[in-house]
């Protein structure tokens, strides 16, 4: 993946445990599809929260926003499509589609997350190599 705008994909399969007696996934499961595509997109680019962490810096999503528009079921194959929605400063910025295998829009959202110095919980700017990531 060159251009960190453009939309990437993950794909993974509805567990049984992500939904109600109807077989309909639990809306709050959605946040972490939004995290499996935000994890996977930020690895494409050479990044994992794991090394940030080593590295003493956190991610804490501050907004998530999620608009529903067809319920993902059990067993689906959800492709989560994301893209960076904006060039990072002390936030980062994603937008997300969920799509089924028939191709059906699941939901769109976005979330906004922000690097926080773990050892003095306060805010700080994008790391240098990350941008550097995201601009090659």
């Amino acid at each position: 993946m060159e251009n960190p705008y453009e939309f990437d994909q993950t794909e993974f399969r509805v567990r049984y445990g992500e939904t109600d007696q109807m077989g309909v996934v639990y809306h709050g499961n959605y946040a972490q599809y939004f995290e499996v595509g935000r994890t996977e997109w930020l690895r494409k680019f050479g990044v994992t929260y794991k090394q940030m962490e080593n590295d003493g810096i956190m991610l804490p999503v501050i907004s998530i926003n999620i608009n529903f528009k067809s319920p993902a079921r059990y067993d689906d194959l959800v492709k989560v499509k994301t893209q960076l929605s904006e060039k990072p400063t002390a936030k980062i910025s994603f937008n997300y589609e969920l799509f089924n295998e028939k191709n059906d829009l699941l939901a769109t959202g976005s979330t906004i997350l922000v690097f926080m110095d773990k050892e003095k919980n306060r805010p700080i700017r994008c790391p240098e190599d990350l941008l550097k990531k995201l601009t090659q």
